[in-house]
């Protein structure tokens, strides 16, 4: 089976960690309603901050049930989390790792999003020796807190012994990720590759610094669920998140051998560079434009047979508003036909696992034929103009769709997703 190239690469399992959902089943459930994770902060004190709220992950996931109580003092947070949405992929897509044999454990990759891996971890861990507790920090301070063993600790939860990678490119992550692993899927590299997005950084160092860039909402401290309003015209900042969205991709051939169910094809990645600012977006939008365009010929595909966008929708000022200019720039007549949503609006902004957690919400659109909503969307912003699904979902069959993602560092990488028939 190895080296063969020109087959379709799908995915196979789904598995969701979400502010609004602990469950694939959940999530999906949530998104239709357009119900909102989004919450008072929990995890520090945040009383003394300009903004108080985050889409944090709910009491129904117990981190403990993934990681036991020793280990769980030298791991973040992040850990259990991308542990427990692997383990519903693997599930969902019926392999089990313990039932095969270890040539196909050795065939079974690893190609993890995250932004800031286990950040939180090193929080604490960089607290404890600043105030002189070093014999209460763990021994593995700074192995755990390297981002790139996040994917080792998914590779030693199940035993696989494919490569183990983790890309950090910022918010698009989990969606380059996904695309690196299509690509090796096409290659014959493995016969299976785990991947998605995994991301916690809702911390109190990482929120002092997100407020001192004044890109955070602070005016919905009183109604968290109101506070992240993506393309709305009084809206006042990201809100940040948390969550793993985890999937199972294979070539269709290995799928269909097995008898897998099939949710959707992979059919094109492209990503693009602004090489314009830290954080700012060039404000023409060619280069995310230029990136959803080399996507969707990379899946042969042409934009008037797009129908739906899950757009990166950050809630911040800019972003919304050169976004909207850049899908008008990829798609030209089509933008104002094409419906799209922000899923940011129900969850928050989860860094670099953002992307996996739209192509979730897109493969929901294609298995139940909702398109999920953007919520808090009363007041439009006069200069975005475009069908952005206002709070409720609507009832659409679609074959093709693009996910799309911005993150700091002018970068841009886009997903083309097709319904599998």
């Amino acid at each position: 089976m190895h080296g063969q190239t020109g087959n379709r690469i799908v995915i196979t399992g789904i598995g969701a960690l979400s502010p609004n959902g602990v469950g694939r089943e959940t999530y999906f459930e949530a998104l239709k309603a357009g119900r909102s994770g989004v919450r008072t902060i929990t995890q520090f004190d945040a009383s003394k901050l300009p903004c108080r709220v985050a889409g944090e992950v709910n009491g129904a996931f117990d981190p403990l049930a993934w990681v036991d109580e020793k280990n769980s003092k030298h791991v973040g947070r992040v850990v259990p989390m991308a542990i427990a949405a692997t383990d519903e992929a693997l599930r969902d897509a019926k392999l089990d790792p313990k039932a095969v044999d270890l040539e196909t454990r050795r065939n079974i990759g690893v190609m993890l999003g995250s932004g800031g891996g286990a950040i939180e971890f090193s929080e604490r861990m960089y607290e404890l020796w600043y105030k002189g507790a070093v014999k209460q920090a763990s021994v593995y301070a700074i192995p755990s807190g390297t981002i790139g063993t996040l994917a080792s600790e998914i590779s030693m939860a199940y035993d696989l012994h494919g490569f183990s990678h983790l890309i950090s490119t910022g918010c698009t992550s989990s969606t380059d990720a996904i695309g690196y692993a299509y690509r090796n899927l096409k290659l014959g590299i493995v016969d299976y590759i785990v991947t998605g997005g995994a991301d916690s950084t809702i911390t109190e160092g990482v929120m002092t610094g997100f407020c001192i860039m004044r890109i955070v909402s602070t005016a919905h401290n009183d109604e968290p669920q109101t506070a992240s309003r993506p393309f709305s015209g009084n809206r006042d900042g990201f809100v940040l998140g948390e969550g793993a969205w985890m999937f199972v991709m294979e070539r269709e051939e290995t799928a269909l051998a097995r008898g897998a169910h099939i949710y959707a094809e992979v059919a094109g990645y492209a990503s693009t560079c602004d090489a314009y600012h830290r954080v700012r977006m060039d404000d023409s939008g060619e280069e995310p434009a230029r990136a959803m365009q080399l996507a969707m010929k990379d899946a042969s595909v042409d934009p008037s047979q797009v129908g739906y966008i899950n757009y990166h929708g950050t809630s911040t000022d800019l972003n919304d508003r050169i976004e909207t200019r850049a899908v008008k720039r990829a798609f030209g007549e089509h933008a104002s036909r094409l419906p799209g949503s922000g899923t940011k609006s129900m969850i928050g902004h989860p860094q670099g696992a953002c992307g996996s957690a739209g192509v979730a919400a897109t493969l929901m659109a294609f298995r139940d034929g909702i398109l999920p909503p953007t919520i808090n969307l009363a007041t439009p912003d006069p200069e975005c103009d475009l069908d952005y699904i206002p709070d409720l979902g609507r009832r659409a069959d679609i074959d093709v769709a693009v996910c799309n993602t911005i993150a700091f560092g002018s970068k841009n990488s886009a997903l083309v997703l097709k319904r599998y028939a």
